[in-house]
């Protein structure tokens, strides 16, 4: 006979509990109709229950929101953790590839943090954005590496306006002094690979187009061609 779990070992099975259900009430009709009480009657336990790990819908959104960030940033750290440092065009090659790969292994967890807005709901930045710069902060410390060693193609770029550039020194101190242009880089490159994930999640792409990972992995190599100085 297996012991008993001890209380808190009780407390975070269902926490996690909770999280699964709601994954698969998103799953099922999407982010917007997710109810604690639906997932409290799925898990065969009281909606006062639920009520004491979070205390509305907005609470399980948010540590939905912040779990996706964290999912997503690790896998970007993984992936490029046993590449050198100094292997550029691999580094930069393998975050966008492993990008696309963990928005098709989690498409529900993509679209809430980076799709349609959930009606009424306003997402904490205190804790939210830390876990989204988290998930870029792969990229921007990639770009930043190439930027120190002389390799960042900038060089052909349009003049910055004065708004622009304040608001990514603005950025840079938020995220610890990395050069704007650096930041500017992984915004953009970050929106080319979003927008291309984002249509083959919504099956957006053209009928033609039966292997949108070709599509993506020559974006990604595109990427690399401009950005990368040789």
């Amino acid at each position: 006979m297996s012991p008993r779990p001890k209380k808190g070992q009780q407390q975070t099975n269902l926490l996690e509990a909770i999280k699964d259900t709601a994954w698969k009430q998103i799953a099922e009709s999407g982010a917007p109709t997710l109810s604690l009480r639906a997932i409290a009657r799925g898990l065969g336990i009281t909606a006062p229950a639920i009520y004491n790990y979070y205390l509305d819908r907005d609470a399980l959104v948010t540590a939905l929101i912040v779990d996706a960030f964290t999912s997503l940033g690790t896998a970007q750290i993984e992936s490029i953790q046993d590449l050198p440092p100094k292997n550029h065009l691999a580094r930069l090659t393998v975050l966008g590839l492993s990008y696309r790969d963990w928005a098709m292994a989690y498409p529900q967890r993509y679209q809430l943090i980076f799709g349609t807005p959930i009606p009424s709901y306003h997402a904490p930045e205190d804790i939210t954005l830390p876990a989204a710069a988290w998930a870029l902060s792969p990229l921007i410390a990639t770009l930043q590496a190439i930027f120190l060693a002389g390799r960042l193609r900038v060089d052909r770029s349009a003049p910055r306006t004065v708004e622009l550039t304040s608001m990514l020194e603005s950025w840079s101190q938020f995220t610890g002094g990395q050069d704007i242009e650096v930041l500017y880089a992984a915004l953009v490159i970050w929106s080319r690979v979003h927008g291309l994930v984002m249509m083959e999640i919504g099956e957006q792409m053209p009928s033609f187009i039966t292997a949108p990972s070709e599509v993506f992995r020559r974006e990604v190599d595109n990427i690399t061609i401009q950005y990368l100085r040789s």
